[in-house]
């Protein structure tokens, strides 16, 4: 798989959420890893998905945040793929938005945490690959260790409230499933 500024990638709704997740492969893309990409119903799902687990959160916070993402990705919302998603047949009919997504941006891969609900027989169809957020990153720093280092340390940087050390933001992500990401990122260190 090709990797560069022109690589596009949908971020399912399960991987803008947890925040240091989201974080990671948003500075990831602000280093011009690769571009981001996402829609509407991505969007409104990531959002509805976490409410119901965290109460203490408010759904205008959480609009706020899917607010400035499209505005730091001016271009990540993809748009006119609404007519395509009867037209597919994944086993999580629920998923055919997501796929429509990246058909109509012409994405190379899809990031989910739910591979199973991507088969590869299937995605192959349309050129596109599913992968789990640890492989994709550790993707990203295999092609570029230093920028990768440079965009971790910048979500380190940019947290204030509490300020956390990289050591604490590295637990969290290896919390959030990115084992190989973490290691990765401490050889880079």
């Amino acid at each position: 798989m090709l990797h560069s500024g022109r690589f596009k990638a949908v971020l399912d709704a399960c991987v803008l959420y947890p925040a240091p997740l989201r974080d990671l492969l948003l500075c990831l893309a602000e280093a011009g890893l690769y571009k981001p990409r996402w829609s509407d119903i991505i969007q409104s799902e990531w959002i509805g998905n976490l409410l119901l687990k965290r109460v203490d959160l408010s759904r205008e916070r959480l609009k706020r945040t899917a607010g400035l993402m499209n505005r730091a990705f001016p271009d990540a919302e993809v748009g006119g793929f609404h007519e395509l998603i009867g037209s597919l047949s994944l086993p999580d009919e629920n998923d055919n938005h997501v796929l429509a997504a990246a058909i109509r941006c012409n994405a190379d891969v899809i990031v989910t945490m739910n591979l199973s609900d991507f088969p590869d027989a299937y995605l192959e169809k349309y050129d596109i690959e599913a992968q789990h957020p640890d492989i994709f990153i550790t993707h990203l720093i295999e092609l570029d260790p230093e920028k990768s280092r440079e965009a971790f340390l910048n979500q380190v940087k940019r947290l204030s409230n509490p300020r956390k050390t990289s050591k604490e933001v590295l637990t969290a992500l290896e919390k959030c499933g990115l084992e190989q990401s973490v290691k990765k990122l401490e050889e880079a260190s």
